[in-house]
């Protein structure tokens, strides 16, 4: 699916060169938390560069990413305050706003690619009803390979855990941190290299790719392979400009999102186990979990699970009926 995006531009690249800018083209910034290497960002700007010769210019979207224009945390709020027009976020990373925003961060609900996508189509219609009241218009979504345990040394069980300090980036690991007796630190990935090397942080749960990007094994040792769930980007418009696109513009981005959700997830999927290969060539000892420690989360899944049905009431209902049809 990359290439069927790369394809489209190659097709349409000599067309587009042959017309004059328009004087009336709109530009739109796009803010993103991470590094401009990562697969995520790599997809956004071929969704970009494809919306921009789809529309012959009329819409240019410029990727900024890394956070260089806002960090991580603040760019749901400047899309919909109108500061940028489009975005990129962590889903879950507003699940203390609303806990929809939390379903994909559910342990063990969805551990598989297949499982992740029939879950966003399951949940996709809820949160758009809560991004609409944020003024946000939904375009795509793209998951993350499945979620590991990073740490500094083996772990047999939550009893080696106690006392560790632990990075959350949503509500859901600084949960997960707190019921296995870990130390929840707050800690963006733009920020995560410096938090490991100063020792502000000394595990995580995350991907083979955060992994990788970030070369954690400089500081860290040891990765389980848990596949406890596979969060999602999502990419999304602030309400006022995308009603200020006439209806064949929105035909056409539309359209790109959906092959770039294709295109990103397939990524996703191809260098899943490609990450976890570098994690070991790299020396750290990568397994997947077992015994204590895996009886250990799939207790705390449960718990977890409970308590994001309750936060969510109906809207969590209406998911997860949808997902078990």
């Amino acid at each position: 699916m990359f290439r069927k995006l790369q394809h489209l531009l190659t097709v349409t690249a000599v067309t587009s060169c042959l017309i004059s800018p328009l004087a009336n083209a709109e530009k739109w910034d796009m803010p993103m938390a991470y590094s401009n290497t990562n697969y995520h960002t790599q997809n956004a700007q071929l969704f970009a560069e494809a919306v921009k010769v789809a529309t012959q210019g009329k819409l240019d979207i410029v990727v900024h990413g890394g956070g260089s224009l806002f960090g991580g945390k603040e760019i749901k709020r400047a899309i919909q305050t109108g500061q940028a027009q489009i975005g990129e976020r962590l889903l879950s990373a507003h699940a203390n706003e609303n806990a929809v925003y939390g379903f994909d961060s559910v342990p063990f609900l969805a551990s598989s690619f297949e499982d992740s996508v029939k879950l966003w189509k399951a949940a996709r219609p809820e949160l758009e009803k809560v991004l609409a009241k944020d003024n946000l218009v939904l375009l795509y979504a793209v998951p993350w390979p499945g979620q590991g345990l990073y740490f500094k040394k083996a772990v047999d069980s939550k009893a080696d855990t106690k006392g560790v300090k632990f990075r959350s980036y949503n509500s859901a690991t600084a949960r997960l941190s707190e019921l296995m007796g870990m130390q929840p630190v707050q800690v963006e990935a733009a920020e995560l290299s410096q938090a490991l090397a100063t020792g502000v942080v000394e595990s995580m749960i995350s991907s083979g790719s955060t992994g990788y990007d970030k070369k954690v094994w400089e500081q860290l040792t040891h990765f389980y392979d848990v596949n406890a769930w596979l969060p999602r980007n999502y990419i999304f418009v602030n309400q006022d400009a995308w009603n200020s696109l006439d209806q064949s513009t929105q035909s056409i981005v539309k359209g790109m999102a959906m092959l770039a959700e294709q295109a990103g997830t397939a990524k996703a999927q191809q260098l899943s186990d490609w990450y976890i290969s570098q994690l070991s060539a790299n020396g750290m000892k990568t397994q997947p979990a077992e015994g204590q420690l895996l009886s250990d989360l799939q207790s705390i899944g449960k718990t977890m699970a409970q308590e994001w049905q309750q936060a969510a009431g109906e809207s969590a209902a209406t998911i997860l009926n949808n997902y078990k049809k």
